[in-house]
């Protein structure tokens, strides 16, 4: 009997879980509260409390005492000015400015939320983005012809104060769903345009999908086979987000009910969320990853353990290395590992066997929804991995829940 790919959302203590399974393993997991602050891609109009020079950025009030970091170098082109008399230019920002931000990464440990002047619209196929006029495309998507013949229409669609981008999921999508997609974001941005230079400061603009709706937009097309909910009202805000946005997926909704078997307990979310926490992950071959926290960085360490191969020491070693990069690739995705990753591997004295365990990481962090980058080994077989931060690690989000406790 075929495994379904399932996306599996609960609530656990007051707070939604999301779960991803594939195959049988959970291989993401995401936990948020039922009445979130600040969301990841909600639009304010904030205030610039003040200017710092020396690291180059602004901090912006949005409302409520509610900080956020904002980089000038990184805005100089996008600042979306919303008051009359509002700076135009990084150098000319001044305290008291209002401006429209948009949240582009959440709050982590004791950082701010990060926003941006360079607002965008998502959607299951494609985003508009305010400031970044061009047209792209996912990296995932290879075929050349079919995205000259895209970029043709598109540039008719276009207007030229936004630009395009088109993600992965459009592969599975004829021309026309694109278009209609498309053309409900550029009302939301439209109407973003009249309504902001008439709200006040700290103003919501636009208020992100709560992240478990966001799970269902950006999960795979041909990936999601069945969503499962044992909570009425989630399966109500999910029916009603499917029914208008992805009415080809309403079929795959399932309220599940069994008084007898919790949803958590069918699907052994507890034990999944346990191991997502634990410190040392055993590998089949017995050796095992030690992951580790610190301030700036998330340090791996390969570990031979009990293995004991049958061959040489080179061989084992070999071996052991290449398991530990797919369960890291995988663990990263697991537990939205973000930032600095950096890993150390059994040493490997061939350079030979050096090159097949960085192409054998390589490919398996290519899979990674979210943009991950291996950069190089060191001497001293240190492997630096950058992965973009969005989200905060799954770790954090438990433990957020714990200190609320």
């Amino acid at each position: 009997m075929k495994t379904l790919n399932k996306i599996i959302i609960t609530k656990q203590d007051g707070r939604i879980l999301t779960a991803v399974c594939s195959q049988g393993q959970i291989t993401q997991l995401n936990l948020e509260d039922e009445e979130s602050g600040i969301l990841l891609g909600n639009i304010y109009i904030g205030k610039v409390k003040n200017v710092t020079k020396n690291i180059d950025a602004a901090f912006i009030d949005l409302g409520g005492g509610q900080m956020a970091y904002y980089s000038l170098a990184e805005n100089q082109k996008h600042l979306f000015a919303s008051a009359p008399g509002a700076s135009d230019s990084r150098t000319c920002l001044r305290p008291g400015d209002e401006i429209v931000v948009q949240v582009s990464k959440e709050a982590i440990k004791t950082k701010d939320p990060v926003v941006t002047g360079c607002i965008s619209f998502t959607g299951r196929y494609c985003v508009i983005t305010a400031g970044k006029c061009h047209i792209g495309f996912s990296s995932k998507i290879t075929d050349g012809m079919w995205k000259a013949g895209l970029r043709r229409t598109l540039e008719e669609e276009k207007e030229s104060d936004f630009g395009i981008i088109i993600r992965t999921n459009a592969k599975n999508a004829s021309e026309a769903e694109i278009l209609k997609e498309l053309e409900e974001l550029k009302i939301q941005y439209h109407r973003l345009l009249s309504e902001a230079p008439h709200r006040t400061c700290g103003t919501c603009l636009y208020k992100a999908v709560p992240p478990f709706i966001a799970s269902l937009r950006d999960t795979y097309q041909d990936f999601m086979e069945e969503i499962v909910t044992d909570d009425e009202d989630i399966f109500r805000q999910i029916r009603e987000y499917l029914e208008k946005y992805q009415p080809e997926d309403v079929k795959r909704l399932r309220l599940y009910q069994d008084p007898l078997l919790p949803l958590a307990k069918l699907y052994s979310l507890e034990k999944a969320v346990a191991e997502a926490l634990q410190k040392k992950v055993w590998l089949k071959s017995g050796g095992y990853l030690v992951i580790e926290h610190t301030e700036a960085m998330t340090v791996i360490d390969v570990n031979s353990g009990k293995y004991t191969g049958k061959k040489n020491l080179r061989d084992t070693i070999r071996r052991i290395n290449l398991e530990a990069a797919q369960e890291i690739a995988f663990q990263m995705h697991l537990r939205n590992l973000s930032g600095m990753i950096i890993v150390d591997f059994i040493d490997m004295a061939q350079e030979e066997d050096q090159e097949e365990l960085m192409a054998a990481l390589t490919d398996w962090c290519r899979k990674d929804p979210v943009k991950t980058t291996v950069v190089d080994m060191t001497q001293l077989g240190l492997v630096e991995i950058t992965r973009k931060k969005i989200r905060k690690p799954f770790r954090e989000q438990v433990g957020k829940g714990e200190q609320k406790k």
